[in-house]
């Protein structure tokens, strides 16, 4: 049983002159160990694959997104089944199909995709580019702009546990009339987006190639990583996105919007797809 995403810790707000003692609500952030179960050579085998800092809930989504934006994983055919331990709930078991046995020599979690590695940028694109199976998968996405100014709105209504605690990044999901489809929390922008990545995965609906992403901050290489592996081909971020996000949006042929606004954006690539 998962905890709850919000946990209240007593503070003394300061204004001016005068203190006040009163309850604040804090987004919660705790450790998800991600392990694999599957056949090996006959015998039954379990890996620690990762150990993930995140915000309760969705942990299964989270698992799934994890493992398929890792390319560990391609399918929910290859999954028979998740679940937490019975003696951890910060640990969630992802058992793998008969006949399925993951290739792990990559395992080094490819943290390649995060903006610290040091590892060169082109090299990174090109890795990208081989591993995701839907990079180009729709050319034909075509939005108005006044469409991409309503998703500000909608995300903020939303968005619950940021107006509580002010403390989670936001990944939502809208069709190409811009409706709301859903949304995932997390204090890891990365997580908010394999949640929302693996709902997707799990409801057998990738690849996401006529769908909106929207992301409640800036734009890092790793999400529109992540983006690319689900065939994403527009994302649009409240903030600015990174020269290297840009450079992968550009290779893989995803519109990238940065600063969206109620009222105005900066298109980065692809702006053929937005009239």
């Amino acid at each position: 049983m998962e905890t709850s995403s919000i946990t209240s810790h007593k503070i003394v707000r300061i204004n001016g002159h005068t203190a006040e003692e009163l309850d604040d609500q804090l987004a919660v952030e705790e450790p998800l160990e991600i392990q694999i179960a599957f056949q090996s050579e006959g015998r039954k085998e379990r890996k620690n694959i990762s150990v993930t800092m995140r915000t309760p809930g969705n942990d299964p989504e989270l698992a799934a997104g994890f493992l398929f934006t890792e390319g560990i994983i391609h399918s929910k055919s290859q999954i028979d089944g998740i679940a937490h331990s019975p003696f951890d709930e910060n640990r969630v078991v992802v058992t793998f199909s008969a006949g399925f046995e993951p290739k792990l020599g990559s395992l080094e979690r490819n943290f390649y995709t995060t903006s610290s590695c040091g590892v060169c940028g082109k090299a990174s694109i090109d890795a990208i580019k081989t591993r995701s199976a839907y990079v180009n998968a729709n050319e034909g996405l075509i939005v108005k702009k006044e469409l991409l100014y309503r998703l500000v709105e909608q995300i903020v209504q939303h968005q619950n546990t940021f107006e509580t605690t002010g403390g989670l990044h936001a990944s939502a999901l809208f069709d190409i009339s811009g409706q709301f489809l859903m949304l995932r929390e997390d204090v890891g922008r990365h997580n908010a987006l394999d949640k929302l990545i693996g709902a997707a995965l799990l409801a057998e609906q990738l690849a996401l190639d006529k769908h909106i992403l929207l992301l409640s901050g800036r734009a890092s290489f790793e999400l529109i990583q992540k983006a690319a592996m689900a065939g994403i081909q527009m994302a649009a971020a409240i903030g600015a996105p990174s020269s290297l996000a840009v450079q992968l949006a550009e290779e893989s042929g995803i519109t990238l919007v940065g600063f969206l606004k109620k009222d105005k954006f900066n298109i980065y690539t692809g702006h053929h797809r937005i009239q």
